[in-house]
């Protein structure tokens, strides 16, 4: 599903963000990857879906080879990947149904399709009775929701979650690890970086720990 092999990515010729950095994630997987602010763990998500290109090595996700897909090809593959991120990247001027139909919209499909997934996504995250709601009436739990229904609407095959948690209260943390661990029981490979080593013992899953720009620890 995801693969990295010798992968490493360096800043203006000498800040080594990623060193030789090597994993595989199968199909199906809940992986955390941990480290402390500053260790590259948002680097390595954003190459998984072409957002930066590795300075050496292989990525290989959904068994392309990320590095060669042609620019014409990228959002093709963007959409069977969900990004969601600790600062939500909401658009503050739409409503949230709006800003979740709108991931479906940019891609053209049909407006039914777009009700029908959008209903569906919203029920699920039990999210309807806010659906007229703007971004900055909503908590930061909510609007987190609101990131992930945006992302899960496409019915992605990878979800790609940053530091989704990292500006969360206890609660609202708890109720968004859950959701993520139920959409992965679902069948979707989710991939959550955290700084969180609380969090992923208590979650009991798979710890991708990144240290000093290396992959150190992989249980």
């Amino acid at each position: 599903m995801i693969t990295f092999n010798k992968v490493s990515k360096v800043y203006q010729r000498d800040w080594v963000a990623l060193q030789d950095i090597t994993f595989h994630i199968d199909k199906g997987e809940f992986v955390f990857i941990c480290g402390a602010t500053g260790a590259g763990k948002t680097t390595l998500l954003k190459m998984a879906y072409k957002d930066e290109e590795p300075t050496h090595g292989t990525i290989k996700v959904l068994d392309q080879n990320v590095r060669e897909l042609k620019k014409k090809e990228i959002p093709k593959f963007r959409r069977k990947i969900g990004v969601v991120f600790q600062d939500f990247k909401l658009l503050q001027d739409r409503t949230l149904e709006e800003n979740v139909a709108f991931s479906l919209e940019v891609t053209g499909t049909p407006h039914r399709e777009v009700r029908r997934k959008l209903m569906e996504t919203l029920t699920y995250l039990r999210l309807s009775h806010k659906k007229y709601a703007f971004p900055y009436q909503l908590s930061g739990g909510e609007q987190q929701k609101v990131a992930i229904a945006r992302a899960l609407i496409r019915d992605p095959y990878i979800l790609l979650a940053d530091e989704p948690t990292g500006n969360l209260d206890a609660r609202s943390s708890e109720e968004i690890t859950n959701i993520l661990e139920d959409i992965n029981y679902k069948g979707t490979t989710v991939v959550m970086a955290t700084h969180s080593i609380s969090l992923v013992k208590k979650m009991k899953k798979r710890m991708l720990r990144i240290e000093d720009c290396r992959l150190v620890q992989d249980k």
